[in-house]
């Protein structure tokens, strides 16, 4: 077993400021500066050419005026190169009749992969895994998370947390399980036995509990 894969391996964490990079893409140079401002979702996969990898790009292609219209941009990222990028983009243009608008990075060296904990040694040591950062516009990482290499993503849940972590930001309030816009948000609990009476006496509260209390926004 190698030196570097017995050394421990720092991982980014949540809210905390997200590992920088300067990176070329198939639409230019882009750095993580560059998104600051809004919000920014950089999503990994394995490989070009691949089947689940091209639905998942299939679905963010489909999506992007969905995430630019909230203020979000999107950034995939592989270790395949740009002319790989670039032919994979084109293919699935033709083939599949849908356009991919946002940028790819290609990171060959794997430092973006490496800064961002992508390259997982139990999946593969020379891809990178289905990772994805959410980033909001202070460069700060607010979520991650990882699929298997076998199971593809939903950008349409990715969307959705977006817009809900946006909503929690703007209004100081928690969502339900499978919130979408529209619906009832959690409010905070409160914190004296004060404000617990009387958030169950404010009738703009749906109040199971004391702890528990819905209310439209």
């Amino acid at each position: 077993m190698s030196n570097e894969t017995n050394m421990p391996r720092v991982l980014p964490r949540l809210n905390e400021p997200a590992p920088i990079f300067d990176a070329l893409t198939t639409l230019g140079r882009k750095t993580l500066e560059d998104y600051r401002g809004q919000w920014l979702v950089l999503f990994s996969h394995p490989a070009d050419f691949t089947p689940v990898c091209t639905t998942e790009f299939m679905g963010f292609g489909r999506r992007y005026s969905d995430f630019r219209a909230i203020g979000c941009e999107l950034l995939g990222l592989s270790v395949d190169s740009q002319y790989s990028h670039v032919a994979w983009v084109r293919e699935i243009e033709r083939k599949f009749e849908v356009e991919i608008g946002f940028p790819i990075i290609a990171d060959r060296s794997m430092e973006v992969a490496r800064a961002y904990g992508m390259i997982q040694p139990g999946a593969s040591d020379t891809s990178t895994v289905r990772a994805t950062f959410v980033i909001d516009p202070e460069g700060v990482l607010r979520a991650m998370f990882y699929y298997p290499m076998e199971n593809g993503r939903s950008s349409g849940e990715i969307l959705r947390l977006v817009k809900a972590m946006q909503t929690s930001d703007a209004f100081g309030v928690a969502t339900p399980e499978n919130w979408q816009p529209g619906d009832q948000v959690i409010a905070r609990p409160p914190e004296s036995l004060a404000e617990a009476a009387a958030r169950m006496a404010d009738t703009e509260y749906d109040c199971v509990d004391w702890y528990f209390c819905r209310r439209p926004l």
